[in-house]
Protein backbone atom coordinates (compact mmCIF):
# COMPACT_ATOMS: atom_id res chain seq x y z
CA UNK A 1 0.00 0.00 0.00
CA UNK A 2 1.34 3.05 -0.77
CA UNK A 3 0.52 6.27 1.86
CA UNK A 4 1.77 9.41 2.66
CA UNK A 5 1.30 12.06 5.32
CA UNK A 6 0.29 14.90 4.05
CA UNK A 7 2.37 17.35 6.48
CA UNK A 8 5.56 15.67 5.20
CA UNK A 9 4.60 17.35 1.40
CA UNK A 10 3.84 21.03 2.98
CA UNK A 11 7.03 23.20 1.96
CA UNK A 12 6.53 26.81 1.03
CA UNK A 13 8.92 29.02 -0.93
CA UNK A 14 9.24 32.51 -1.06
CA UNK A 15 9.81 33.09 -5.00
CA UNK A 16 7.04 31.43 -5.95
CA UNK A 17 4.05 28.35 -5.35
CA UNK A 18 5.63 24.88 -4.54
CA UNK A 19 3.87 22.36 -6.34
CA UNK A 20 4.72 19.46 -4.01
CA UNK A 21 4.13 15.89 -5.43
CA UNK A 22 2.05 12.96 -3.39
CA UNK A 23 1.17 10.53 -6.06
CA UNK A 24 1.00 10.55 -9.51
CA UNK A 25 0.29 8.19 -12.44
CA UNK A 26 -0.71 7.79 -16.06
CA UNK A 27 -4.26 8.38 -14.25
CA UNK A 28 -3.91 11.18 -11.96
CA UNK A 29 -1.80 13.60 -9.88
CA UNK A 30 -2.68 14.43 -5.99
CA UNK A 31 -0.65 17.35 -4.89
CA UNK A 32 -0.02 19.96 -2.23
CA UNK A 33 -0.08 23.23 -3.63
CA UNK A 34 1.43 25.43 -0.67
CA UNK A 35 1.07 29.67 -1.37
CA UNK A 36 2.45 32.51 1.24
CA UNK A 37 0.50 35.04 0.78
CA UNK A 38 0.24 37.31 -2.17
CA UNK A 39 1.13 34.08 -4.70
CA UNK A 40 -0.88 32.51 -7.28
CA UNK A 41 -1.26 29.94 -9.91
CA UNK A 42 -2.43 32.11 -13.21
CA UNK A 43 -5.66 31.42 -14.79
CA UNK A 44 -5.13 28.69 -17.36
CA UNK A 45 -6.90 25.59 -18.94
CA UNK A 46 -6.17 21.72 -19.68
CA UNK A 47 -8.25 20.88 -22.69
CA UNK A 48 -8.68 16.81 -21.67
CA UNK A 49 -8.66 17.11 -17.47
CA UNK A 50 -10.66 17.82 -14.35
CA UNK A 51 -9.08 19.67 -11.92
CA UNK A 52 -10.03 19.54 -8.10
CA UNK A 53 -8.95 21.99 -5.29
CA UNK A 54 -8.85 21.07 -1.75
CA UNK A 55 -8.23 24.10 1.35
CA UNK A 56 -6.86 22.27 3.69
CA UNK A 57 -5.70 25.66 5.16
CA UNK A 58 -6.56 29.38 4.85
CA UNK A 59 -8.36 30.87 2.02
CA UNK A 60 -8.00 31.08 -1.79
CA UNK A 61 -9.55 33.24 -4.19
CA UNK A 62 -10.26 30.88 -6.95
CA UNK A 63 -11.37 31.67 -10.64
CA UNK A 64 -13.15 29.24 -12.66
CA UNK A 65 -14.69 29.83 -15.77
CA UNK A 66 -16.40 33.77 -15.07
CA UNK A 67 -16.73 33.26 -11.35
CA UNK A 68 -14.41 34.36 -8.51
CA UNK A 69 -15.03 33.38 -5.28
CA UNK A 70 -13.14 33.22 -1.61
CA UNK A 71 -12.82 29.24 -0.73
CA UNK A 72 -11.47 28.23 3.01
CA UNK A 73 -10.77 25.18 4.74
CA UNK A 74 -13.08 22.35 4.09
CA UNK A 75 -14.22 24.14 0.97
CA UNK A 76 -13.64 22.27 -2.84
CA UNK A 77 -13.95 23.47 -6.39
CA UNK A 78 -13.68 21.66 -9.64
CA UNK A 79 -12.71 23.19 -12.71
CA UNK A 80 -13.75 21.02 -15.31
CA UNK A 81 -12.38 20.27 -18.51
CA UNK A 82 -11.46 23.29 -21.04
CA UNK A 83 -12.42 25.52 -17.94
CA UNK A 84 -9.79 28.41 -17.04
CA UNK A 85 -9.13 28.22 -13.85
CA UNK A 86 -6.73 29.61 -11.39
CA UNK A 87 -6.12 30.64 -7.41
CA UNK A 88 -4.50 33.15 -5.55
CA UNK A 89 -3.57 33.98 -2.00
CA UNK A 90 -5.28 37.45 -1.15
CA UNK A 91 -5.18 36.23 2.67
CA UNK A 92 -2.42 37.62 5.38
CA UNK A 93 -2.20 34.08 5.46
CA UNK A 94 -0.44 31.29 4.07
CA UNK A 95 -2.59 28.69 1.91
CA UNK A 96 -2.53 24.95 1.87
CA UNK A 97 -4.18 23.30 -0.97
CA UNK A 98 -4.65 18.99 -1.88
CA UNK A 99 -4.84 19.39 -5.82
CA UNK A 100 -5.98 16.33 -7.91
CA UNK A 101 -5.81 16.45 -11.96
CA UNK A 102 -7.36 13.45 -13.90
CA UNK A 103 -5.81 12.45 -16.32
CA UNK A 104 -2.54 14.51 -15.90
CA UNK A 105 -1.47 17.03 -18.51
CA UNK A 106 0.36 15.63 -21.59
Amino acid sequence: MESKRVADSIAFSEEKMQKNSLFDSPHLFYDAYCLLPGQAQKVHAHEGSDKVYYVLEGTGRFTVGEEERDLGAGEAVIARAGEPHGVRNASGESLILLVTMAPPPG
